[in-house]
């Protein structure tokens, strides 16, 4: 019973990511995705700068750790800008579809590097979120699948999942137990300096003329709600249930934007879409019982 007050955080936390993809393809509509990705890390930094600037200790901490730092920020950056560049061509539930998939991408990369054991049953709680997931983004048309007729935007997406498995790889490498509120400090400030860079080479001064008050409140949302709120429910679950359950959440996303899209648009999805969400919730179920047997 101790635990349920975490699970309850995790669902939200996982509706706040869902609530994410929507904000990011409103504000992808207009802002170039460099300036977006820039905006974003910026005012996050900004927002943590005072519990990192005013303390020498965690200053120290913050230059020496800096080299990790960029080396992880740069997948996670990449990751938001191909995600603002993908939902120009494709939409907020298949983006949020194909996150699923990175769990399980990591779990097999994690084999492959650290010697991982994956045990059967997980290996197919894997395959049917993978399943779930594809049938989503077909609409359930096998024609579809089988033609693996995804357009520019899923395909691009996919890269910026890729990119999310070797951040969190690079996590595993490199995080030896640094205090989280620098470390998340330090990667927010190295992304900013990677998309400052991006910004000078593409010679492209970043234009917010077209955000509106609208659009930078859905900016907010992404910094304050689907950045660090999530980031601190992340972490304190993660050390009460363990990395394993907090990652099942992740196979709720369809279900938690298809839940938000229908309550603040009013469109109901095709009902040919609904079973490959509930594989995504099933997923999500038997990792949580397989998890808790485990420990």
């Amino acid at each position: 019973m101790a635990q349920i007050k975490y699970h309850l955080l995790l669902v939200i936390s996982t509706l706040l990511i869902a609530g994410s993809f929507i904000s990011s393809q409103v504000l992808a509509a207009d802002v170039d995705p460099v300036a977006l990705t820039l905006l974003r890390f910026v005012l996050a930094a900004l927002i943590l700068a005072p519990f990192v600037v005013f303390n020498g200790e965690r200053r120290r901490t913050f230059i020496r750790i800096l080299p990790k730092g960029l080396t992880i920020s740069f997948f996670y950056a990449a990751f938001f800008l191909i995600m603002f560049k993908a939902l120009k061509t494709t939409t907020t539930l298949n983006t949020a579809t194909l996150y699923t998939l990175v769990p399980f991408l990591t779990a097999l990369l994690s084999v492959v590097l650290f010697r991982d054991k994956m045990r059967i049953a997980t290996l197919l709680v894997y395959l049917m979120s993978t399943v779930g997931t594809l049938w989503v983004i077909s609409r359930g048309d096998i024609a579809v699948l089988l033609n693996l007729d995804l357009n520019h935007g899923d395909a691009l997406f996919l890269v910026g999942c890729l990119s999310m498995v070797c951040f969190s790889v690079a996590m595993k490498l490199l995080y030896k137990g640094e205090e989280m509120r620098v470390f998340v400090f330090t990667t927010l400030v190295s992304g900013a300096l990677w998309m400052g860079l991006a910004a000078l080479i593409s010679g492209e001064i970043p234009d917010y003329s077209a955000m509106d008050p609208g659009k930078f409140l859905h900016m907010l949302y992404l910094v304050v709600g689907a950045t660090l709120l999530t980031s601190w429910i992340i972490q304190l679950a993660t050390v009460k249930l363990g990395p394993r359950r907090v990652s099942a959440y992740i196979y709720l996303n369809p279900a938690c934007v298809a839940l938000i899209v229908m309550v603040t648009t009013g469109q109901v999805l095709p009902a040919s879409v609904w079973p490959g969400i509930a594989l995504s919730v099933l997923a999500t179920l038997l990792l949580q019982v397989q998890a808790s047997r485990e420990t």
